[in-house]
């Protein structure tokens, strides 16, 4: 975080009381690790485990199907192996492409309520200049 962004979360810590100033924290960057984990969390986590566990076996198949591919010594046998690696693989990019994007989008969920505090503050201070 540069100076200016610093600065700011200082005005707005001042501006706020101690409880909204917990939340406001808790609203804070994460790191990969923490965004990687907190996909897990919401209504649908049984969705998402499932995916999980999805990705590891799609990709354990096409472990599988690479090495098979490596040991075969027929052409036949292996482009056969060789199409089920490809969609193994497919499958559990496609997967963890879409895990990528849940982490995103809980990112950008994040934001939006760092956002809507800080209106709301400026709400507050705006109507009590009016009184």
């Amino acid at each position: 975080m540069n100076k200016s962004n610093e600065e700011i979360d200082k005005v707005i810590h001042e501006a706020l009381n101690k409880e909204e100033a917990e939340f406001y924290d808790q609203l804070g960057e994460q790191s990969i690790i923490e965004m990687a984990f907190d996909v897990y969390t919401g209504k649908d986590r049984w969705l998402k485990v499932i995916i999980a566990l999805l990705t590891f076996l799609f990709f354990a198949g096409f472990v599988y199907s690479a090495i098979q591919f490596f040991e075969t010594e027929m052409a036949t046998e292996m482009i056969k192996w060789l199409g089920i690696g490809s969609l193994f693989f497919g499958m559990s990019m496609a997967l963890k492409l879409w895990q990528w994007m849940q982490m995103d989008k809980n990112a950008i969920l994040r934001e939006m309520r760092r956002i809507e505090l800080q209106l709301s503050i400026i709400a507050k201070s705006a109507a009590k200049r009016k009184n």
